[in-house]
């Protein structure tokens, strides 16, 4: 046997170096000579010229013979009652190679393992933004996605400004659902005027320092400018959407190329010729797998595409995502370990992660989360925005936005999911249905749980003054701050706590009916949390997202820039 493990005449199949060992339910990688072996353990089987035949699996392993030792042959002896053991199939001995080099990869045992994980680990590079969140939580989690601009590496110099020191070009917040059955990505424009609130990023050696937030700027500073680091850009993200965000994941111009390469191509449609000097894109109308240069190209490209700006160039991105998405799932990447390794090797060095997913193994348990989404449930959409008086930068469109993040925030998702326990979820929203009481019937103290001063009493104003309910009162602070405003209420109360929750804007899950009834003047009890945002303004998301926004899924195959 050469060192490569192949036997005198060549032919020794890797799936047969590979062992399942019942006792530890791993794979071990076996390197006896197999004939020689089994032949030897086995002196009554016929002797065989390919020499390929193993131990059987139940034979005490003290008895196998050393290789070369074969015991003279003995007189003619009764046949064997044992059948052969079957020949394995070219197909199944390939499942058996994967499956063993799989087992090989994953057990940290071997110092093979123990060499590949620390190659991946030595790949990342983090980033401290002062927050080590766990890489998964119970509840929904929120991860910002960032592709810069920023132009290092060869094949690099002829896009844009080659001495950037890089901002926030592609920035998409994904928000998972809290049972895994959905996501939203909303992109935000890199040419939004925002304001970028006070932050510390983390210099190269190891200080921290203070940066000054700036009122009415391009959302896109929020990163490399005035030394920001993408922590700066999460809390800027978090500022605008209201979400909390928990990780970050950033890339540049190389990843994209890596990326398409490492999953063979990307699949995109054009409804028409893109003809771009700027980005280098040349593509006829139709259907077309690109990668590496072509692919950075289709990302960045948007002056033959729509109106020519940046908006144009999102929807391009959130299709490539999109495919690139499908492709992964659908092209057997993450069940070959072949090309996982070659997918993850690639992803570890083209990916910049916040601390707390700094590390292979929690890179995987975030991944495991992610990988529960089905794709026909998660949807692309964009911050609706409006057009700026300059013509170059947009305006955060409050009317639109608002209801979009509530529905975000409040873990409602943009596609019809099948949700779980849908016979008390159907209980729940009953209680909103149903007659409701004149206003001025409604018997309500006002609790301020929200931790925001004087929003007991600017809700109980409201609710005299503008609604016509006088029989309210200011129940003065609650005993403690709660997330989520609640209704407590009495069955006999039921069409009162329906007007209140009509008023409020509350969703049926704020609805807390009790068991016995109320005295006949008896006060209902609203108690403020934090999902509080006002007098007037509605507590719960709409069901469905706002009309004219716009909606990439995932899973759509059929999209076709235009």
């Amino acid at each position: 046997m050469d060192a490569q493990g192949h036997g005198r005449d060549g032919d020794i199949d890797p799936a047969d170096q590979w062992v399942f060992d019942p006792n530890t339910g791993n794979y071990e990688l076996r390197l006896n000579p197999a004939g020689e072996t089994a032949a030897a353990a086995e002196p009554h089987a016929a002797p065989r010229s390919t020499g390929r035949r193993r131990a059987p699996e139940s034979e005490p392993r003290g008895r196998r013979r050393a290789a070369g030792k074969r015991e003279p042959e003995k007189a003619a002896a009764p046949a064997s009652r044992r059948k052969p053991k079957p020949k394995k199939s070219k197909t199944k001995k390939a499942l058996y190679w994967g499956s063993g080099t799989l087992a090989f990869v994953l057990v940290g045992g071997s110092a093979a393992a123990y060499f590949v994980y620390e190659h991946l680990n030595g790949n990342i590079s983090k980033v401290d933004i002062g927050e080590n969140n766990a890489a998964v939580t119970d509840g929904p989690m929120n991860i910002l996605l960032i592709g810069t601009d920023r132009r290092d590496g060869k094949g690099n110099e002829g896009y844009g400004d080659a001495g950037s020191v890089g901002h926030a070009d592609t920035t998409l917040v994904m928000h998972v659902s809290k049972d895994r059955t959905n996501a939203t990505v909303l992109s935000i424009p890199r040419d939004m005027i925002t304001d970028i609130p006070d932050c510390e990023s983390k210099q190269e050696d190891g200080k921290k320092k203070f940066i000054r937030g700036q009122r009415e700027v391009r959302f896109n500073t929020s990163l490399g400018q005035k030394e920001r680091d993408p922590g700066c850009t999460m809390k800027t993200a978090e500022k605008i959407t209201g979400l909390d965000i928990t990780h970050f994941m950033m890339a540049d111009f190389n990843a994209v190329k890596s990326m398409s390469t490492a999953v063979g191509g990307v699949d995109v449609c054009l409804a028409k010729d893109i003809d771009d000097p700027k980005s280098h894109l040349k593509l006829k109308a139709g259907n077309h797998n690109i990668k590496g240069e072509q692919a950075l190209a289709f990302v960045r490209t948007r002056h033959s595409v729509g109106f020519g700006g940046d908006l144009d160039r999102i929807k391009l991105q959130q299709q490539f995502l999109s495919s690139m998405m499908r492709k992964m799932k659908g092209n057997g990447t993450l069940s070959s370990p072949s090309k996982m390794w070659g997918l993850a090797n690639t992803a570890t060095k083209a990916l910049t992660v916040d601390t707390g997913i700094g590390t292979v193994d929690k890179l995987v348990t975030l991944g495991k989360e992610l990988g529960k989404i089905n794709l026909k449930n998660m949807t692309f959409t964009t911050v609706p925005v409006v057009d700026n008086t300059d013509g170059a930068t947009v305006l955060l469109d409050q009317t639109k936005a608002e209801p979009l993040f509530a529905m975000v925030r409040q873990d409602v998702s943009l596609t019809e999911v099948k949700q779980k326990e849908k016979a008390a979820k159907d209980k729940q929203a009953a209680r909103l249905k149903g007659p409701k009481a004149d206003a001025a019937e409604v018997r309500a103290k006002v609790l301020n749980g929200s931790g925001q001063t004087g929003a007991a009493q600017e809700t109980l104003e409201w609710m005299q003054n503008i609604e016509g309910m006088p029989l309210t009162s200011n129940g003065g602070n609650a005993p403690a701050d709660l997330d989520k405003t609640t209704l407590e209420y009495a069955p006999n109360q039921a069409d009162q706590a329906r007007r209140l929750a009509d008023s409020m804007g509350l969703p049926a899950s704020a609805m807390k009916e009790g068991t016995k009834d109320a005295a006949p003047r008896a006060e209902m009890t609203l108690t403020l949390g934090a999902d509080y945002k006002g007098a007037g303004t509605p507590i719960s998301a709409p069901a469905k997202a706002p009309k004219d926004i716009q909606k990439v899924e995932a899973d759509d195959k059929n999209v076709c820039a235009k």
